[in-house]
């Protein structure tokens, strides 16, 4: 009774109602729990984890004996009713998922909208973030302005959709990603951003933990010579500002202008062989080769 009173003291909210605790747990190293991470977790009646079996192993190493129940995206209509149904008898309860910070690229943002739709306390107990641990080491000039993007559509199509719309975006990116598409999201990067300053971050915290920098095509000859393994994190610097039209020098226009008038390659040809020649952004190349082939015909017509 003593440990749970503890715990309710920390927030002020009626006294028939219960808390959702969203707890921050380890990336990979587990020396980086929080001791009142530890805390809250043996306090509360019940410990809604992404992942049982994954959690039971932290709870044993920390001695934590409080009762798991699986909460995630394969179950959570059927088992947000009830987590919501205890809080509101008042039971306190310790949101986890499998790494990091609820709420972040993982469904657990599902089961906080809705207990906060129901006036019901929710309190962060702030902890581990591959995000932040990320953009502390990446050493890019410009991270005074982020944006998180998580993971990207899996399908090849969606994901460049979504990256065409970042091409003029000069804030610091941060991107998830798993380790059988990560050469794949590079290429994108590449082809449509540019050949760009990136940090690619693997096994964060943990015993493999590696940082690789450069430019998007150094990376990724890197990544070419060895097996892929582990979760990545990719921190991609921003567009300079008022680059856009400096990209293109004359040079690069003449050789577009020359290869359409010789028309034995497409728009699109001309465009992407370029990208991969320069590391320029291929969107930016495929705009200027549409102008100058409206300019070029323009005159023979």
């Amino acid at each position: 009774m003593g440990e749970k009173a503890e715990v309710r003291d920390e927030n002020t909210k009626p006294p028939d109602s219960g808390t959702l605790y969203v707890v921050s747990t380890p990336i990979g190293n587990r020396e980086d729990m929080t001791l009142r991470a530890l805390r809250i977790l043996k306090s509360v009646d019940l410990i809604a984890a992404e992942g049982v079996k994954h959690t039971s192993g932290l709870c044993r190493h920390f001695a934590i004996k409080t009762k798991l129940t699986r909460y995630n995206q394969h179950n959570q209509q059927a088992k947000g009713p009830q987590l919501l149904k205890k809080l509101k008898s008042g039971s306190d309860i310790a949101l986890v998922t499998n790494a990091g910070t609820p709420g972040v690229s993982d469904p657990g943002g599902v089961l906080i909208h809705q207990a906060m739709e129901e006036d019901i306390k929710v309190s962060p107990i702030p902890g581990p973030s591959a995000l932040l641990a990320a953009l502390s080491v990446s050493g890019l000039r410009t991270t005074e302005r982020v944006l998180f993007l998580g993971f990207l559509p899996n399908r090849p199509g969606k994901r460049r959709k979504e990256l065409v719309n970042l091409e003029s975006e000069q804030a610091a990116m941060v991107f998830f990603e798993s380790p059988h598409r990560v050469q794949a999201m590079l290429r994108d990067l590449k082809d449509i951003l540019g050949d760009r300053e990136i940090v690619v971050l693997r096994e964060l915290t943990k015993k493999f933990e590696e940082v690789k920098r450069g430019s998007i095509s150094r990376v990724l000859r890197q990544l070419a010579s060895k097996e892929i393994r582990g979760e990545f994190t990719l921190v991609v610097a921003g567009k300079d500002k008022g680059t856009d039209e400096d990209l293109l020098n004359q040079e690069i226009r003449d050789t577009i202008e020359e290869w359409l008038r010789q028309k034995e390659m497409s728009v699109r040809e001309i465009a992407l062989q370029l990208s991969e020649k320069e590391g320029l952004p291929y969107r930016r190349l495929y705009k200027e080769c549409l102008s100058i082939k409206k300019r070029v015909w323009g005159k023979q017509g």
